[in-house]
């Protein structure tokens, strides 16, 4: 359900990311930086290529991409709209190595490819306005569909929140990131130990990451059936 334009929330994405980086200290370890921009731009280049293998060229180019590693304890990662990518320093402990990276990032840019901040959007949109939504979008009042979706994606005091996504679309990212981290070259099993470490390492509900995601067990389980799929994309 696709009820505000891909060129709007794109628009309003850019925007509101650039107020978070401009709001926040991005870290000033410059390896572990220069590693989330080759990990983004190597599932990123696998990503361009996954798309117009689909014939969906005119999506591929919808993407500016963008990495920073941002300085804050928190365990967390995310990519707006049409590529603008966030992953926090307090992530990397449990990511340990450049494919545990590409499992994180992978995760995320899905969210992305799939359209589900759209979705989610939509969904929102829908829950607050109701019969009218149907009236305002027909209308084309683009100047009051741009002002709702600031207010929903507003970072604001908020630390890198997007719309919490459902159960069935974290599925879906999971398995397109598998997807794509194997066409970058990474062995997309890193999920199952990635999973694994913050199972143990991380209780659960205490991180963002994991704060409206499936339980670890599950997860891993659907990764695990997800497997032989992505391996098939994994580079020679």
């Amino acid at each position: 359900m696709l009820l505000v334009s891909d060129k709007e929330v794109i628009a309003s994405s850019a925007t509101a990311y650039k107020q978070f980086i401009d709001s926040v200290p991005t870290s000033a370890d410059t390896v572990k930086s220069a590693l989330v921009k080759k990990v983004g731009n190597n599932i990123a280049t696998a990503v361009v290529s996954y798309l117009k293998s689909k014939g969906l060229e005119s999506e591929a180019a919808s993407f500016a991409w963008e990495f920073n590693l941002i300085k804050d304890t928190t365990a967390n990662a995310f990519c707006m709209p049409g590529g603008k990518v966030a992953v926090f320093e307090g992530i990397l402990p449990f990511t340990q190595t450049e494919a545990g990276l590409a499992v994180v990032v992978g995760h995320e840019i899905a969210h992305a490819v799939a359209k589900h901040s759209n979705e989610r959007l939509s969904q929102q949109l829908l829950a607050q306005y109701g019969a009218t939504l149907t009236d305002i979008l027909a209308s084309n009042k683009p100047a009051a569909t741009r002002q709702t979706i600031n207010v929903l994606y507003g970072l604001g005091a908020q630390v890198g929140v997007i719309l919490p996504y459902s159960r069935q679309h974290e599925y879906e990212a999971d398995k397109l990131g598998l997807i794509f981290m194997a066409m970058a070259g990474y062995d997309p099993n890193e999920a199952v130990y990635f999973w694994e470490r913050m199972s143990k390492l991380g209780s659960g509900s205490m991180f963002e990451f994991m704060s409206t995601h499936p339980t670890d067990e599950h997860r891993i389980e659907k990764i695990k059936q997800c497997l032989p799929e992505a391996n098939g994309y994994l580079k020679k």
